[in-house]
């Protein structure tokens, strides 16, 4: 679907030079000479490679159209996944290499969104926040809960995060996938 260079938006997904790239900045500018353009900085979908670009504003871009299903995670095998379309129960593999650093965060029939293009995966999108166990946590020092403070955890997947200081081994805390970082103790 083709779009004006001025309907550019952060976050889009374009093709230009036949790759895929995502619009990770973007300004317009209008300079006192010459016709207004549109400074984008893109990244590409594959290797992550940056690319900074001038549009002009009668160009036209391919914006690219991503089919999303939601899918039910079945098991792992070694560096593997298999999910399960929830509507069509077709099952497909995904290397963790694809999924990213997120990948330590799936559990046993979690449902994550998979986004794809022609066919090709593109992205596995987590749930927001998902409940892990603290297995290690440092002691509290004395006097130390007097201002906000936070110290270092160890979650079951074996991730570092940090938490606040009333937080223990064994208590099960919500984690925020986007940053990694703790929300709140679980109920």
């Amino acid at each position: 679907m083709k779009i004006g260079a001025n309907d550019l938006r952060l976050g889009m997904l374009i093709e230009h030079e036949g790759k895929l790239w995502t619009v990770c900045k973007l300004q317009h500018v209008k300079p006192g000479k010459g016709g207004a353009f549109q400074q984008a900085e893109l990244k590409e979908l594959k290797v992550g490679t940056k690319l900074n670009i001038r549009f002009r504003s009668e160009e036209t871009i391919e914006k690219v159209r991503l089919d999303e299903d939601e899918c039910q995670l079945l098991f792992r095998d070694g560096n593997t996944f298999t999910f399960m379309n929830v509507v069509t129960f077709d099952q497909i593999q995904i290397a963790e290499s694809d999924i990213g650093d997120a990948a330590c965060f799936l559990q046993d029939n979690m449902i994550v969104k998979v986004t794809t293009y022609e066919g090709e995966i593109v992205g596995v999108a987590l749930p927001d926040t998902v409940i892990m166990e603290v297995v290690e946590a440092d002691a509290v020092v004395k006097a130390q809960t007097a201002a906000s403070s936070y110290k270092p955890a160890v979650l079951e997947n074996g991730v570092r995060i940090m938490v606040p200081p009333h937080i223990e081994t064994g208590t099960k805390v919500v984690v925020n996938t986007s940053d990694i970082s703790y929300v709140e103790r679980a109920k």
